[in-house]
């Protein structure tokens, strides 16, 4: 059981500002609902004083999740765009009285999803996919993100990488290379290259014995461990297709679980892989 702090707990239980705000002036969306945890946040700016004057967000997550998302809310608020860039993952988690430090995370995705929401305000083309090389497979942190939070936080061991970013809490082997880069990090040396791996040609059984252990080693146990659940129907050539069960079946961000779960199947299996729901 996780030591929350009360403050933690009412923020939890009792959200500020939850919603999406209709034609926003910034919109900031990070996360992957398939590894846990996604926050869209969205805020009006009055134009006069460049002050930020309503401010909402939408949070698929834990508890932790939830409640830095909705203080980060509160943070903002009456906030000028040069003061909001100033606002660290560590601001979300000291007005928190603190999180679990294996919950560290989720006061990082507020502070990313307020970057994304500023780049957004200033017109700033914002990438689709990740930016850098994919360490964690399972969580989708690349090595720039890894290398980012480390400076900023001075994490200098990979249990704190994985405290604060996921990377390495699931199958463990990315390990290794989240080692190196935070050696890395902490020496003069240029960066270590480590060439991505490609993808191998496979059987149709290869490939469908790929599929079903994804779905059932890693995106299964995220969905659940939220209430939701998916189903493996059938695979008919590159096409997958899948149930949506329990929570899942509800939940107005289906469309987004769905995408993400085609990304991470193409990602391993092949860019040719479509999914789509029964």
């Amino acid at each position: 059981m996780w030591d929350y702090t009360e403050k933690v707990k009412d923020h939890f239980l009792h959200p500020r500002n939850v919603g999406e705000i209709e034609n926003p002036d910034a919109v900031g969306i990070i996360g992957n609902i398939v590894c846990g945890d996604a926050l869209k946040l969205t805020f009006k700016v009055d134009r006069k004083t460049n002050r930020i004057i309503d401010v909402k967000f939408q949070t698929f997550g834990c508890a932790s999740a939830i409640a830095s998302s909705s203080v980060l809310t509160e943070l903002l608020k009456g906030k000028t765009i040069e003061e909001a860039q100033k606002i660290t993952n560590q601001d979300i988690a000291d007005y928190l009285g603190g999180l679990p430090e294996e919950k560290m995370h989720c006061s990082v995705m507020g502070k990313e999803a307020l970057e994304e929401a500023i780049k957004n305000y200033k017109g700033e083309k914002q990438p689709i996919e990740p930016q850098g090389r994919i360490i964690c497979k399972c969580f989708n942190v690349s090595e720039e993100k890894i290398r980012k939070v480390a400076q900023e936080n001075h994490l200098k061991t990979v249990e704190e990488i994985t405290n604060f970013t996921k990377a390495g809490g699931a199958c463990g082997s990315c390990l290794g290379e989240i080692e190196t880069i935070l050696k890395d990090v902490w020496s003069t040396k240029e960066p270590i290259k480590i060439e991505a791996r490609s993808i191998k040609k496979r059987t149709n059984l290869q490939k469908i014995a790929l599929i079903q252990d994804i779905l059932e080693r890693e995106i299964r146990p995220s969905l659940q461990a939220d209430g939701g659940d998916i189903e493996l129907i059938d695979i008919e050539g590159n096409k997958v297709i899948v149930g949506f069960r329990a929570m899942c079946v509800s939940c107005p961000m289906g469309g987004i679980t769905l995408k993400s779960i085609e990304d991470k199947l193409k990602e391993v299996v092949g860019e040719e892989i479509m999914v789509v729901e029964e």
